[in-house]
């Protein structure tokens, strides 16, 4: 099937979508009227459900249909602040003969895309945007670059961002709908079959389109700048992933963010064991799906060797050529990354301080907080003091500590008293200036001494909470790294 026969159907599929809810107002009103003119018992179940299921629809719509539009990530850049980017782009717009975007915003995403605003369900367009992602250039030639940016621009000229906007809005509005419809389990099943239905239509012309804008880019750039640019933006955006689930998961512990951020995931991706490890799940097998928006690396790499090859000088040189200034261009993103908010109350601290004070407050802060207090409430004692909990250990009221920390938010489990006396230890070692944590960019942080040696109390932990006995050496090691017996946390 064409990409165009795919894209009517899809169309096709969302004006029944519409009927379909026609059809269930409809109903609603006929069982209502039916019953007002001849009453029936029977039938008051029916006509209950319809006009209850009829105003969930109708409540779901009108809040898809209200819902404003978001506001746009990252930072519009104009022809007099980066005018190479905006040439390159305006002569590739030109070479696949279609109009450039009215605006260009460098964003914090491994990703390049267009849209398109349009009125009367994708006839007219209005205005046209193109985002281009600051760490894909950090990765990219101005080769791959230019493949890039062709592809994107392939979607205008096929036409294909202006079926994107009503798909799209079709596509909430299903889901809306079948959200809406929890408490009506039949009519929801009967919505959510057309849903699925809609999407695999809907997201085959997708895959089909990116297929399409794939041949721009070939055209362009060639198929090894095409191909270059795919096995890194896969790379990349796993490495991205990794970059927010590990280091800018920290942001806001202890009061504080990364001050260049971008800088940071530069270090990560110039990381030796990183690389490797990068290289290793890139090329692991993809999973595919009905419901994905684009094919899969494979399948676009196998399309991209059938194409014919262009030929052009090549252009090895960093994207970030394409900027008048990067430095300038990556504050102004980063910038973006964080609310007005979070810019005035957060500090920004260099990424080793960053680590250092948020594995604190993530791991260790609460477990020494928690076992203090635990352990002034099992022995009475006037303030929360650490020692409190060893004499509680001490004399073998675990059951006791437990049900406190139970009490204090904690899960129970078989491990817990020994795995918060790990973190609360820690903890203490760090207060006292003992041991800190470290950035590490190729593995998870590491606590380490002073002298290098890293901190390993895990097992020491456990071994105390076993055996009563151990607590006095325990105590002994701690008073030998400074920590008195009246230590109370702050």
């Amino acid at each position: 099937m064409t990409t165009a026969l795919r894209a009517a159907l899809a169309f096709a599929l969302l004006a029944g979508f519409y009927v379909l809810v026609g059809l269930v107002l409809a109903a609603a009103v006929l069982f209502d009227v039916w019953l007002f003119i001849d009453f029936h018992a029977a039938g008051l179940k029916v006509a209950a459900l319809l006009t209850l299921a009829a105003g969930a629809l109708v409540q779901a719509l009108w809040m898809v249909s209200r819902r404003k539009e978001d506001e746009q990530p990252g930072v519009a850049v104009a022809r007099e602040h980066e005018p190479e980017l905006w040439r390159t782009v305006e002569e590739l717009a030109r070479r696949v003969q279609t109009s450039p975007p009215d605006e260009i915003r460098l964003v914090a995403e491994v990703n390049a895309a267009v849209s398109e605003d349009t009125r009367l369900l994708g006839l007219r367009a209005t205005r046209r945007r193109m985002y281009i992602g600051l760490p894909l250039l950090q990765t990219l030639t101005v080769d791959e670059t230019r493949a890039v940016l062709g592809h994107e621009l392939g979607h205008y000229s096929g036409a294909h961002t202006r079926l994107g906007a009503p798909v799209y809005r079709g596509r909430v509005a299903l889901v809306a709908a079948v959200q809406g419809l929890g408490r009506h389990p039949f009519v929801q099943r009967l919505f959510s079959f057309y849903a699925k239905l809609y999407l695999r239509v809907s997201q085959a012309v997708s895959r089909r389109q990116e297929l399409e804008a794939d041949e721009f880019a070939v055209a362009i750039a060639g198929r090894e700048a095409m191909s270059g640019a795919l096995h890194k933006i896969h790379r990349t955006a796993l490495a991205w992933d990794l970059f927010m689930e590990r280091y800018m998961s920290l942001a806001g512990a202890g009061g504080n963010r990364p001050g260049e951020v971008l800088a940071g995931f530069r270090a990560l991706l110039d990381d030796p064991a990183r690389q490797a490890e990068l290289a290793r799940a890139g090329e692991q097998p993809e999973e595919t799906s009905p419901y994905d928006s684009h094919p899969s690396l494979r399948e676009r790499l196998a399309a991209i060797a059938l194409l014919p090859e262009p030929g052009h000088p090549a252009d090895p040189r960093p994207a970030t050529a394409l900027l008048l200034d990067p430095a300038v261009a990556t504050g102004a993103v980063e910038r973006t990354i964080w609310s007005p908010e979070a810019l005035s109350a957060l500090r920004p601290v260099s990424w080793e301080e960053l680590v250092a004070h948020g594995m604190y407050t993530v791991r260790n802060a609460e477990a020494l907080h928690d076992l203090s207090v635990a352990g002034q409430r099992v022995m009475g004692t006037p303030r929360p003091y650490l020692d409190a909990a060893f004499e509680a250990l001490a004399r073998g009221r675990h059951a006791e500590l437990e049900a406190e920390l139970r009490r204090l938010g904690w899960n129970p489990s078989d491990t817990l008293l020994a795995g918060v006396l790990g973190q609360a230890l820690e903890a203490t070692l760090i207060q006292h200036g003992q041991a800190r944590w470290t950035l590490s960019w190729s593995s998870p942080s590491r606590l380490l001494f002073e002298d290098g040696e890293e901190v390993t109390v895990t097992r020491y932990a456990a071994k105390v909470v076993s055996d009563p006995s151990e607590v006095p050496g325990m105590r002994a090691w701690l008073a030998e790294q400074g920590v008195t017996p009246d230590y109370a946390p702050a």
